[in-house]
């Protein structure tokens, strides 16, 4: 089998917005857009097996977390078992965020400078450096088919001068990630891509200059951060115009941590193809189901009794197989399998939103559907 870096064609585009469905191809298999990717940040996604991904949710590609992967189990662990493919059995597509969100995070035990951001580890407070070389590094050992630039992820309600020089370490750190990149090489025998990522928190200006000199690199595709941090939606989705209205179009655009089901579809109808967020698997465990009609808070008295189905219309096994009554009194239990059905549930719901956001932009009446499904999905079951 030949392996080959990112590639992406635009298969068709909605006649009323700017959605577009198209395919990513990857050494690990193809992608079809728009696309929401589970979140596995320490190379499992919470209370979900592989072969549920694989099988009953229609997962085409999860994400890793650099700053996770490297804390553990570790690079040794990681190149003994041949990369992250190998070591979580997981076949297809992987992308990994590069650590900058969380490292950013830790803002008590974080030190920034132009070198690069010195951090303590969450787990045991061990002290840590990261590079833009070394976060490349990092990603080139952990294996996955995408990998993403270190960054900054500026505060949603920073200031323009904050925001202005986080920027423009940001791009010094992306050339850097860039050069390091285009001198070395994968290391288990099938290419990596690496995406640079927009930032400029809410500033128009910021943010052109940022997508423009993105633009200007040429990477196989590009991503969109800085984003769902705290400014309000409104202002993101006008972010997401001015950023995709200078991206290239013939390059998939990511949108990193966004969002809720609505979410989604304005993006999409934004321009956005690819998609991640720990929501369907966090909120899952919470009690709260995604569905096509509004959420369910799993833990309300009203689903005592409810033995219908959790969801008729869903698209997984878990959706007929169990009732309503039977998974409140699950999360009532604080039983396990609750958490395991509503994470399996939520990601399902997901990934059939996207699909059939698919099916519409080729059918050329998506926005129309897209309207519609916002405000059934707005609704408290």
């Amino acid at each position: 089998m030949k392996f080959l870096r990112v590639k992406f064609n635009v298969q068709h585009t909605d006649p009323k917005s700017d959605a577009r469905a198209g395919v990513i191809t990857t050494g690990h298999g193809t992608i079809e857009t728009p696309i929401f990717m589970p979140v596995g940040t320490q190379g499992a996604v919470k209370a979900v097996h592989m072969t549920e991904l694989e099988n009953d949710i229609h997962a085409q590609i999860i994400l890793g977390n650099t700053y996770h992967l490297y804390l553990r189990p570790g690079l040794e662990i990681l190149e003994k078992a041949g990369g992250l493919h190998r070591f979580n059995s997981w076949d297809r597509p992987i992308l990994t965020d590069s650590g900058g969100f969380q490292v950013f995070s830790l803002a008590e035990n974080r030190k920034l400078s132009e070198e690069g951001a010195e951090f303590r580890s969450h787990i045991d407070g061990s002290k840590h450096f990261f590079s833009p070389e070394k976060v490349m590094d990092i990603q080139r050992s952990i294996g996955a088919d995408i990998l993403m630039a270190f960054d900054e992820c500026c505060p949603g309600d920073a200031d323009y001068a904050y925001a202005e020089q986080s920027l423009k370490l940001t791009e010094r750190w992306l050339d850097r990630c860039v050069k390091r990149f285009r001198e070395t090489e994968p290391k288990y025998g099938y290419e990596q891509s690496l995406f640079p990522i927009v930032q400029g928190c809410v500033y128009p200006d910021l943010r052109i200059r940022a997508a423009e000199k993105i633009a200007a690199i040429g990477a196989d595709g590009n991503a969109i951060g800085g984003l769902a941090v705290g400014e309000p939606t409104e202002k993101m989705y006008e972010m997401i115009e001015i950023v995709n209205g200078v991206l290239p179009k013939d390059k998939p655009r990511y949108l990193m941590g966004v969002g809720t089901p609505a979410n989604l579809l304005e993006a999409i109808e934004r321009g956005v193809d690819m998609f991640d967020c720990i929501m369907p698997t966090r909120n899952g465990r919470n009690g709260q189901l995604f569905t096509r009609y509004g959420t369910m808070n799993m833990r309300n008295q009203k689903w005592e009794s409810d033995f219908s189905p959790i969801d008729p219309e869903g698209t997984s096994f878990v959706d007929t197989l169990y009732s309503k009554a039977y998974l409140r009194h699950l999360f009532k239990a604080d039983e396990i399998l609750g958490l395991q059905i509503a994470s399996i549930h939520n990601l399902s719901f997901y990934l059939w939103l996207v699909k059939e956001a698919r099916l519409h932009i080729q059918a050329g009446d998506f926005t129309v559907w897209k309207d519609k499904m916002v405000r059934q999905m707005s609704n408290r079951l």
